[in-house]
Order: structure tokens, then sequence, then C-alpha cells
């Protein structure tokens, strides 16, 4: 890496501006180290009868090198750029004068293109801001998920939302789309009559007879972190900053699985790391077609509405969630390189958040839990899999969202960890968190970053090399394969974990006695005490390895074995009710299958078979691919 600190557009508090700083970020086709973007607004209207998005941006840029003769943005072929302009200052006082701006289209991985426009020498003046605006049109790209009335939770009314983790973006409006840049935006969004617009920023007005709403977010932001959401959606005030938003028939079953839990995770996280600094802490309930568990945009946190069925998956994701307000959208990774730097924090972070507020033993069972995922991953891959290490490089072409995995979370919590048991007290961790976050808000930051601010705030540490500690080498924790270096102390959870592991244990003898067994009351367990036990059964069963491999997708297992027929009439039975990407992407896997009978089934190659559009990730049970091992991003 060749920078630190990038500025994220709050001048001292930023860290160095971009002038400075010279970034190679593999998974961008931009040239955003050339400019410093100030803000960019969406003009954007929704047409949900063809399923489009159209209007214009307008990016307010300063170039911060000299010679630059083009602005390049990452963009996807599934949005089209209908015309690019410029406004120059008139000559002599006269008014502004609008100039067309040239510019073309190149390819550059499966999951975009870039847009490289070029910039006559009126407009390039150095550290002088101009305005570039591009009208495009937007469909069905990676980002933008349009769901018909009957994938929605009321199946009344359509729906539409965005993802952009990790570089998906680019396919809802042109940008630099690397968590390196981060800017303010606004936005104004027209849609039908009955749509409710929400974004993650703050709404800053509404008209009600033109259907037009505004949103303005004051705080710079990565790219992957706008999102837009539009639908059915009513809301309820869960706190004096907190509101859940979803459709009517699961609002009232939302609100009372949240009651007023958000507030006092809100407070407790304020006294741990500081102040919240976004404003509001709202909350939108996403149908089931949504492709990850949770999403940790600003101001408002995406969930699958299917976590209603857990109460503790449920705490635990908004926690995390929460945690993200600090680390990840106040401070963020400067590349997907180093995802660790926001989720192995947020994860550290969550688990802090839920020891002050529900003890060590909730804590550490869920730990356990997770690190047992881990570990079953570890004996899936191997010892030596790159995708174990926290600093992962990724090929030019490699989609960050591809290698999405355990390690980024678990692996960079035990490293946090063991940050923390160097200190020799968690309460002197709590207040160097506190002013890690102080001293980079806003900024996008590497690892060195972090651990040079960590030397620097023990110095005592520092002077007796810790970096170096033989076994335990930062460098080994960051660039090694294999599990973590060590794991923190767990044993406060045994209360939990016990007998957990005294029924395991029970079942998987020889003989296993059914009176004992009988004897444990699991009406009384826990849910993470359950999935522990199951998982940790599957362990020891003979079943085969590629049927407890947790990671593979079901629809390839069993067109891989011997139930592809039955593969293909589950297909042909729910494929109504599934997401169009997912139902492409199922299609692929069947078509590649000997199960799957073109001549039968003309039907399901309407269109060709495309690549998932989506992350996929392990969730928080260790079941199913979807994005977030926490269910977070």
């Amino acid at each position: 890496h060749l920078y630190s600190a990038v500025d994220g557009g709050r001048g001292a508090e930023g860290g160095r501006s971009l002038a400075h700083c010279r970034l190679v970020d593999v998974a961008s086709a931009s040239n955003f180290h050339s400019f410093k973007l100030r803000h960019f607004h969406l003009d954007l209207h929704l047409n949900f009868a063809v399923k489009r998005i159209t209007g214009w941006q307008v990016l307010e840029l300063t170039p911060v090198q000299p010679g630059v003769q083009s602005l390049i943005l990452d963009t996807h072929p599934s949005l089209l750029v209908h015309s690019v302009d410029c406004k120059v200052p008139g000559a002599s006082g006269a008014p502004d004068v609008v100039l067309s701006l040239t510019y073309r289209i190149e390819p550059f991985t499966d999951y975009g293109s870039s847009l490289n426009i070029s910039l006559p020498a009126a407009v390039i003046r150095p550290h002088r801001a101009f305005r570039v605006t591009i009208r495009y049109t937007t469909t069905d790209g990676p980002a933008i998920w349009w769901l018909d009335a009957e994938l929605t939770c009321g199946q009344t009314r359509p729906l539409v939302f965005t993802q952009g983790h990790s570089v998906c973006n680019r396919s809802f409006f042109p940008c630099f789309d690397t968590p390196a840049v981060k800017s303010t935006y606004s936005a104004t969004v027209r849609v039908p009559e009955g749509v409710t617009v929400l974004m993650s920023a703050s709404r800053s007005a509404y008209s009600k007879q033109d259907r037009v709403f505004q949103f303005s977010m004051e705080y710079p932001v990565p790219a992957y972190l706008v999102a837009l959401v539009a639908g059915d959606l009513q809301h309820a005030d869960i706190g004096p900053r907190s509101r859940v938003w979803a459709e009517p028939c699961i609002l009232t079953c939302a609100v009372s699985k949240l009651g007023g839990n958000v507030e006092r995770w809100l407070n407790v996280a304020e006294g741990l790391f500081g102040p919240y600094v976004w404003g509001r802490y709202d909350i939108v309930f996403l149908p089931p077609s949504f492709p990850i568990v949770a999403m940790e945009n600003p101001c408002l946190t995406f969930i699958i509405s299917s976590i209603l069925e857990s109460q503790e998956f449920l705490l635990i994701d908004v926690i995390h969630e929460i945690a993200h307000g600090w680390f990840g959208n106040a401070v963020t990774n400067a590349t997907w390189e180093e995802m660790w730097l926001s989720e192995g924090l947020a994860t550290y972070a969550q688990r802090r958040i839920t020891t002050e507020a529900y003890g060590d033993a909730f804590t550490c069972l869920e730990t356990v839990f997770r690190l047992d995922a881990l570990h079953r991953q570890m004996r899936l891959l191997g010892d030596n899999n790159p995708v174990s290490k926290l600093q992962a490089k990724f090929e030019p072409g490699v989609n960050p969202s591809s290698l999405m995995n355990l390690f980024t979370y678990e692996k960079g919590f035990c490293f946090v960890s063991y940050l923390s048991q160097l200190c020799g007290d968690i309460e002197r961790f709590d207040s160097f968190l506190r002013a890690y976050i102080e001293k980079f808000r806003f900024s996008s930051v590497i690892a060195q970053d972090l651990l040079d601010f960590f030397l620097g705030f023990f110095p005592e540490l520092k002077e007796s090399c810790v970096a170096q500690r033989e076994g335990l080498e930062f460098e080994r924790w960051l660039n090694g394969c294999g599990p973590p270096l060590c794991e923190p102390d767990l044993s406060a959870g045994k209360a939990l974990t016990g007998p957990v592991q005294h029924l395991c244990d029970l079942w998987g003898m020889d003989a296993p006695e059914p009176q004992v067994i009988s004897t444990f009351d699991l009406s009384s367990w826990s849910t993470f005490q359950t999935v522990l036990f199951l998982d940790r059964l599957l362990d020891r069963s003979p079943l085969p390895q590629g049927i407890k491999n947790p990671f593979l997708p079901l629809y390839e297992d069993l067109c891989g074995g011997v139930m592809k027929c039955f593969a293909v009439e589950v297909f042909y039975q729910t494929q109504a009710r599934l997401h169009p990407n997912l139902r492409r992407t199922l299609q692929q896997i069947l078509f590649q299958s000997s199960a799957f009978n073109t001549s039968t089934a003309p039907s399901l190659l309407t269109s060709p078979p495309s690549a998932p559009s989506s992350p996929t990730d392990p969730t928080a049970n260790g079941t199913i691919a979807l994005r977030d091992v926490n269910v977070s991003a």
C-alpha cells in the first residue's frame, strides 16, 4: 500500500489529502486519485412499470493533480449514459457556458466498466471546483433489486431496493467506486402514488402532491454506503432517534421484537466509543428476497425480515450494525483487501456492547458459536488457503464480494482482541478506540494507520517491541494464512456452553443412554445453544463431508449427488417466488448439470444464465451462504 489515512472531505479531520496519496485499488477503474470529490447530487425517477431508474447526477470535483485531461468513473453495462456536460464560467462576467463533453465506455471486469470523460482545458484549473452532469438510465444491475408484488411480504405492491456492497453501486450511478473516496451527497427521488422512499441519509423535504422525496447526507461516505428503498412502507417510532420501517403486515411484529432496546444499545455504544454522529438510527425490514442478512447503511440499517423469527439473532445483527456507525462507516477500510478493519473492529465493538448490556456469558456463547464456524471453514479450506489472510491480495478482475468470508470477521476480531489483551486493561483499550475514532473520523485507513496509532497511544508497548513478539508478530497476523494466532479467553461462557458440549458428548457415544439424554431440557436453551449443539453434532457425524459443508449452495449439492431430479422439481415449484437474479443463478447451476433437460424446460432459458449479482457469505448460523457472518455488511 502506498498511502495512509485518505482524506474523507473533512479537512484536517480526515487526514492527508488525496493530492499527497497514491492508492492502487484494483477493483476500481476510476482515476479517483486525480480529483477530490466534494459532493454529488442524484435526481432520480423510479418507474416500477418498466423497472427502470432515469435521471441525472451532478458531481462537484476539484483537480488535485496537474495535467489531468479526463475524468474516469466506475460504471456498469446495465447503466446507459445519455449525455455528459459541464458548466464553465463565461468570459468577462458573462453567464456560465454549458459544454457537452465527449465520453466513451470501456470494458473493465465482469462486474463493471469505465466511463472515460474528456475534460477541456477550460474546465481543468488546479484546485478550482467544477461540476459535471451525467444523464443516464439504469435497470437491473447488481445494485438494483426490483421485487414484484408477490416477492414482498405483503404481496400487494412492488418494491425496489439497492445494495452497494462491495462494488455494486457502479450500476446505480457512475462513481469512484472505492472505499478510499468519501463525499457528502444529496438526492431528489420521484415516485408513483403510494410509494414511500427511504435513503441512507436524512430526509430534508417531501412533497406529497408531487410525490418527490429529498435527502441529504451531511457527512462524507463512500459510494457503497449510498442506499435506497422504495415501496409500501410504514413506520413506528421506537426511540428518540430511531424508528422502524416495514411493510404494514410485519410492522407490529418488528416493533414488538425491538421494543425500546435500540436506544439502550446506542447509549451503551456511545459510552464505549464516543458520540453517534449520524443523527438517526432507523431500521427498515426488507422482504426475504433481500440478498444479504443486514447492511450498515448510515442512518438506515437494511435488515431481512425473516430475522424476526429469532430474537437472539435479531439482537446480534442490529448491535453489529450499530457498531458499524463507528467502525466501517465513520472510519472505513481504504481498500477491500483490508475489510477486517471494518468488520473485525465492528465485531469486537459488537461484543463489547453485548458484554455491557447482557454480560460476559452471553457474549462468550455467541463468540464460541462463531469461532466454531471459523474453524469449520478452516478445515474445509486448509491451513494454507490465502483467503484466510487478513490482508487479502486481489488479482485484477476478482470481485471483492466473492472473497467475503469468516476470517474477515472472526480472525479480525481475534487480532483486535489480542491488541486489547496487550493493554492489560479492557477499559484502556476502550479509550484507545475512542481516540482512534476521533483521529480518523470520516476518513479511510489501512492497517498501518491503526497499528501505528495503537503503538503511539501505548508507548510502553512500542518500547517492548510487541509488534515483533515471536509467534504473534503483527505482520504474521496480517499476512499469515491459517486460523487466528490466538483466541480470547471464553471461559466466562462455560455455564452456557458446558451443557451443550456435555449433551454432544453423550449423543456421540457408541451406546447413548436415552434416560440421561432426556434429562436435558432443551426448551430452556437459547437459540445460540441449540444451533451450537446441532453444529457440533454434525461435525461429529458420519455424514459425507460434502453434505456437512455449510458453505456449498444447496442446489449445487443436490445436483452433484443423487437428488438431481428433486432439485429440478423444487425449482419448478418455487421459481415464481424467487428474485430474478437468484432465479438466473439457479438456472445456471441446473443448466450446467445433467439434471437440466432443455427439451422439457424451455421456460427456464428465457434469458442466458449469469453469475450471481450479489455478495455471498456465511450467515450467522453458519449454514447458508449469504453475506455477513455477523449478519451485517
